[in-house]
């Protein structure tokens, strides 16, 4: 991916916490070829490993550690490994997104707990422990990976949007509180994804693909050009927002 001058990140250090969704590889990826050192942190061996051979394929710089970002001692092990090495972290890239369906009246109060606990818990976790230490160093960029259905609803999944919503929200406060202290936050909002490495150019045929005015799902690769943007020193005047990255549905009434 060519990455332009303004949008170089050469001499920091991202922080990408991610879930098994096949995004983690193209991002790490992404990341270094656009000039950081990268940490990859994951709660499944293959999506620390994934990331950082991608890295590595790249010429990259990379570092990783398996565990829950959602968990406060398995987060402080990874902070522990990456800061004497590399003394900072300067932007955070927050992929924790665990789906759930099932019908709002079967759900169990432990479903509904691990489902907040993971993609609200972590999204809280990450930006609480890591903003700590940009707001040390002065500065440093925020960015949460949710779905569209933070503001969209959709039916069998009221704990998925509920939890999505609310790190939109998370989103929108933090980047205000930190707003003149140099942290940027922001959310990049999902549609449907695409699981292979790289898309058809031909419209998809699939029933979802008819809904989605591009007519066809996203692939990894239309994720990364925007994280690598929202990483950099050019997004220094966007703070608060999602970008909704769906083909565009959000236009849909």
């Amino acid at each position: 991916m060519p990455v332009i001058p303004e949008y170089r990140l050469d001499g920091k250090v991202a922080f990408l916490a991610g879930e098994g969704d096949g995004l983690t590889p193209t991002l790490a990826g992404a990341l270094v070829e656009a000039g950081a050192k990268v940490f990859v942190m994951g709660p499944h061996q293959p999506v620390v490993e994934g990331g950082m051979l991608e890295a590595a394929k790249r010429g990259g710089h990379a570092l990783g550690l398996f565990g829950d970002p959602a968990d406060p001692v398995s987060l402080e092990r990874a902070l522990e490994a990456l800061l004497p090495l590399w003394g900072r972290v300067d932007v955070l890239v927050n992929n924790c997104r665990a789906p759930f369906a099932k019908p709002f009246e079967s759900v169990e109060a432990a479903e509904w707990d691990e489902t907040i606990r993971r993609n609200l818990g972590s999204a809280y976790l990450l930006s609480h422990r890591i903003g700590r230490e940009m707001l040390k160093q002065g500065g440093g960029r925020i960015i949460n990976v949710i779905s569209g259905l933070a503001e969209r609803g959709m039916q069998n999944s009221t704990a998925f949007c509920a939890s999505q919503g609310a790190v939109l929200q998370l989103t929108r406060s933090l980047a205000l509180d930190w707003a003149r202290r140099g942290v940027r936050v922001n959310a990049v909002g999902l549609g449907w994804m695409d699981d292979a490495e790289s898309g058809d150019p031909e419209p998809q045929s699939d029933l979802l693909t008819r809904y989605i005015p591009l007519k066809r799902k996203a692939v990894p690769e239309d994720l990364a050009p925007l994280v690598v943007w929202l990483a950099s020193d050019a997004c220094a005047f966007t703070t608060g927002q999602p970008i909704y990255l769906d083909g565009g549905l959000m236009a849909h009434p």
